[in-house]
């Protein structure tokens, strides 16, 4: 620091009458910091420098120490022992011992200026400089708060109490490695009485649709938002019930979405419209394909689908009662459903190998999807055609919702379901169970109807009339009278989703406005 004069506006006025010999060397050991803060960058980060200047969009905040943010327990200097470096094991491969030999200009770069702690400092060491980068790095590219955990020591505390030993730390990891759940789920009964719940921040509030938001999913195992509409826009949300920050937007300039959402993995994205065209989003790769129609089939639009919980194929709905199957993987079609009447909602249970369907004859079919089979055909009481379908996360219930605005409920062990399929007609021709519960509180046609993940709780609503959602206990059948009440701001409800804890019910609306509650019952959202 010898020899540089720590008043900026001084440096500057003396450069301006510099003789030529030191205003070169100036710009030489400007080039020379430029190349060796480049190095570095590359080593840390692997980027570019065009990389890099995005980092000056941001503002500057209060810095963190680098081992408070990514949770590190130690970090060795350059220098020290030999013997206690082995006995600690092997040092990070981001610590270098050459670093401490390298100084960065950051007064002289105008992109690395942002660097700076006070607007005086001028050269730091290759560490200072690395920290201050990985610094930058954490506050412009933030974790999801479900992926953080609190660490102390050897041991860490876990979300349910108690404390894990470092032991077991590698056998997480492997539950980690496999394509199992990872959400965890309340096991608690919910009260029929009353049903605590606070709204929350908008969740596209940065981002609002702009009409009406057909489509609302939460990512199976993340705190990941997907909101869908006819502005041919597809956005995605982190929702953590306070900021709700967008992540990133899709336009697709040829298709308004009337659906969307995630596949049973979370590694795609399935969109469509009324078109004869869909789109699927590979979330890893970012890569948007759009598949030109089901080869074989002159179907006009495919906007009304459903996905496999498996993540291996979508079922849409088409002319004349016909049911096409598609593997997500390949792409291409894989067999064909016919109904007596036409197709009008469906629904995948949770294995995954059955298929329920229902429409304008107001019967409902249970499908073996691997077969291509009909298993079941039952008569879905009181119902003259059939605007909505699903079936509970454990597959025990389905609800079927008509254009009445009668919403049934039935146990699927009734029907034999969970057997192997039959081939005696009368399997076909099963006499049609009652509904456990018949629910009437809408007017107009029920069109959405959506279990929780943990099947205690059936949301209902019909976009035909202003403020029509109401929440039905299971199994006792009964609804909460005390929510929602006279000043939620529900409007024409279009589109609904909970979160995979169950901790957030997403509402999405014609207004463009996905409302964002929290339901206190469920302890992880």
């Amino acid at each position: 620091m010898a020899g540089l004069d720590s008043n900026p506006a001084k440096r500057r006025r003396k450069g301006k009458n510099a003789p030529p010999e030191e205003k070169e060397a100036e710009r030489l050991e400007a080039e020379r910091s430029a190349a060796e803060a480049a190095h570095l960058e590359k080593e840390l980060f692997g980027g570019t420098e065009e990389d890099f200047d995005a980092f000056g969009q941001e503002e500057r905040v209060e810095e963190t120490p680098v081992e408070g943010v990514l949770g590190f327990e130690d970090r060795r200097g350059a220098k020290g022992d030999a013997d206690e470096d082995e006995r600690a094991g092997p040092r990070p491969a981001w610590v270098d011992d050459e670093d401490e030999e390298v100084t960065v200009n950051i007064a002289r770069v105008n992109r690395l200026r942002k660097l700076r702690a006070e607007e005086e400092e001028v050269v730091l060491t290759g560490a200072q400089y690395a920290e201050r980068l990985r610094t930058q790095h954490v506050k412009l590219n933030r974790g999801t708060e479900w992926a953080k955990l609190e660490t102390r020591g050897k041991r860490r505390l876990l979300h349910e109490g108690g404390w894990e030993e470092e032991g077991e730390e590698e056998e997480r990891g492997e539950i980690l490695r496999e394509a199992g759940d990872l959400v965890v789920r309340s096991r608690t009964k919910l009260p029929q009485t009353v049903l605590e719940a606070t709204r929350m921040r908008d969740a596209n509030q940065e981002e609002p649709t702009k009409g009406v938001v057909r489509s609302v999913c939460f990512h199976p195992n993340a705190q990941l938002l997907l909101t869908a509409g006819l502005d041919k826009t597809v956005r995605f949300f982190n929702v953590d019930g306070k900021k709700n920050p967008r992540v990133q937007s899709l336009f697709l300039e040829d298709m308004p979405v009337a659906k969307a959402g995630f596949t049973g993995d979370g590694r795609k994205v399935v969109a469509a419209g009324r078109r004869k065209w869909f789109y699927v989003v590979d979330l890893a790769s970012a890569r948007v394909e759009r598949i030109g129609g089901i080869v074989g089939r002159e179907e006009k639009s495919l906007e009304s689908f459903a996905l496999s919980p498996l993540g291996d194929q979508a079922a849409f709905l088409g002319n004349e009662g016909h049911v096409s199957l598609v593997s997500l993987h390949s792409k291409q079609w894989i067999g064909t459903l016919k109904m007596n009447g036409s197709a009008r909602a469906a629904a995948y249970a949770p294995d995954g190998n059955t298929l329920l369907t229902s429409g304008g004859d107001g019967e409902i079919y249970h499908w073996d999807v691997r077969t291509r089979r009909c298993m079941y055909r039952t008569r879905d009481e009181g119902c003259v055609k059939s605007s909505a379908l699903d079936v509970s996360s454990d597959g025990r219930y389905f609800a079927t919702g008509s254009d009445s605005g009668v919403v049934n409920v039935y146990n699927r062990a009734r029907l034999g379901v969970d057997d192997e399929p039959v081939n005696e007609p009368r399997g076909l021709f099963s006499t049609s169970p009652s509904p456990l519960k018949t629910v009437m509180n809408l007017t107009t046609v029920a069109d959405t109807v959506r279990f929780n993940p943990d099947g205690q709780i059936l949301a209902i609503a019909s976009r035909m009339k202003k403020d029509s959602l109401r929440l039905v206990h299971l199994p006792s059948g009964t609804v909460f009278q005390n929510w929602p009440t006279a000043r939620s701001p529900l409007q024409f409800v279009h589109s609904l989703d909970f979160s995979p804890g169950g901790g957030f019910m997403a509402v999405g609306n014609a207004k463009g406005k996905v409302l964002l509650y929290r339901l206190h019952h469920y302890e992880h959202a």
